[in-house]
């Protein structure tokens, strides 16, 4: 049989035109491409940079020479001789300073008699080669010095004329010393792990959570009825409301004192005994219908409440917006057929669902995982709601170790990096 195809030539490549156009649009790109860049890699690379250096709070104040200088004796006669004492202190216990040089104007109407060997004299200019100042050194310059009579006459004060120091200081984030201490010191701590799932369980229920209540939300919002607008306008208040305030709202709701408002309602519907510290008790043994105990994260899952109800508007916006954008046709098809609401639901509404919910859920899950303010307005991290980010917070600030800080800070993004490529990869689409 003969083969009536006919072959392929080589493909036509682009005419100088088309290759000119091309490489003027990538020029005309270029300022966003390292805007974008910079913008996203450099904090980055700094926070993975910082992790592998020995930084503290304190290595952010530059190293510096803290000097006291003083005349140390009397000079009462003409011919009196007396030390011109520089104390000079490297204010660093941790960074050198090299290549450090003095210079100082002395006063006319002393007469110098011997000067530091680092030092040299140029008429009335001091200049001192002192060299190199390991972390926390100290020492004195020392000049030996005479009363003339025109000190006498207007004795002169030998601190109106400041020293004057210039040096190399060691920067800890630039120079070469690297360390992995930082992150043994994260994966040797007892509570890494405990923090980890307390994280994931967080992140995994708190967007679970949202997204379902929002889905729910969305559904009703798409049913006409009376008072709808204003429904609407109601769901969204815990989102667009500040967190500061609905979290001390909360806060004054959940308190176990005379003034919070559910331990009272519970107490007088008899549901518990005694006001429960919905915020700062870590657990409670839960008894299921006396067959088997189980120990509860009370404060824990409240924070994971809290966090369901401020962000479940947000995946109700997007789905009510993917449901108002479904043809009414396959519907009406549908309740014709028999269908009943669940069943249209369950076969027509989620499918087409699927693609915008995967969205949400990889949004909601990065978000939450990275969230810090509500944790620390509501429990400052106590009683086991202490994640990832917390623990960020209580490495660069509260133990003012910054590389740890960073280096805990770079586990959060390892694990969200994991989870974005496990999401791509398998990620569903909607049906269409």
């Amino acid at each position: 049989m003969t083969d009536t195809t006919t072959p392929k030539g080589p493909p036509q490549g682009m005419g100088p035109l088309a290759k000119r156009e091309m490489r003027f649009a990538y020029l005309l790109l270029l300022p966003t491409f390292l805007i974008v860049l910079s913008v996203v890699l450099f904090p980055l690379l700094a926070n993975v940079w910082i992790s592998f250096k020995p930084v503290t709070l304190g290595d952010l104040r530059a190293p510096n020479i803290l000097i006291n200088e003083r005349l140390m004796g009397d000079l009462e006669v003409v011919g009196d001789e007396a030390d011109i004492r520089y104390r000079a202190r490297n204010s660093s216990r941790q960074g050198t300073i090299a290549d450090i040089v003095m210079t100082d104007d002395l006063p006319g109407t002393l007469r110098i008699l011997t000067v530091d060997a680092r030092c040299t004299l140029n008429d009335l200019s001091l200049r001192c080669d002192l060299g190199d100042y390991e972390p926390g050194q100290r020492e004195d310059i020392v000049l030996r010095v005479a009363a003339t009579q025109g000190f006498l006459d207007a004795p002169a004060n030998i601190k109106d004329t400041k020293p004057v120091f210039t040096f190399v200081p060691e920067n800890v984030l630039t120079n070469g010393n690297f360390t992995l201490d930082n992150f043994r010191k994260v994966f040797a701590a007892s509570d890494f792990w405990p923090v980890l799932w307390a994280s994931l369980y967080y992140t995994i229920a708190g967007t679970l959570g949202a997204l379902v209540m929002g889905l729910f939300a969305a559904q009703l919002m798409n049913i006409t009825f009376a008072g709808r607008s204003f429904l609407r306008g109601l769901f969204l208040s815990p989102y667009v409301a500040p967190v500061i305030a609905v979290a001390l709202a909360w806060v004054l709701l959940l308190d176990p004192g005379p003034g919070g408002t559910l331990n009272a309602l519970l107490i007088q519907m008899g549901v518990i005994e005694g006001p429960i510290s919905f915020l700062g008790q870590r657990k409670a043994d839960i008894n299921v219908f006396g067959l088997f105990t189980f120990e509860f994260p009370i404060a824990l899952t409240v924070v994971i409440i809290f966090e369901i109800w401020r962000y479940f508007p947000l995946a109700m916006l997007f789905i009510l917006a993917r449901m108002q954008s479904l043809s009414s046709d396959i519907y009406e098809a549908a309740e014709i057929d028999g269908a009943t609401p669940l069943q249209q639901f369950r076969f027509i509404s989620l499918p087409q669902l699927v693609g915008i919910m995967a969205v949400l859920f990889l949004l909601r899950f990065i978000w939450t995982f990275n969230k810090f303010d509500d944790i620390f307005l509501l429990t400052g991290g106590a009683a086991g709601t202490r994640t990832l980010t917390v623990n960020v917070y209580e490495q660069a600030f509260a133990v003012s170790n910054l590389g740890a800080g960073a280096a805990v800070a770079v586990v959060v993004f390892i694990v969200l990096l994991f989870f974005a490529v496990t999401f791509f990869k398998f990620s569903p689409e909607d049906e269409t």
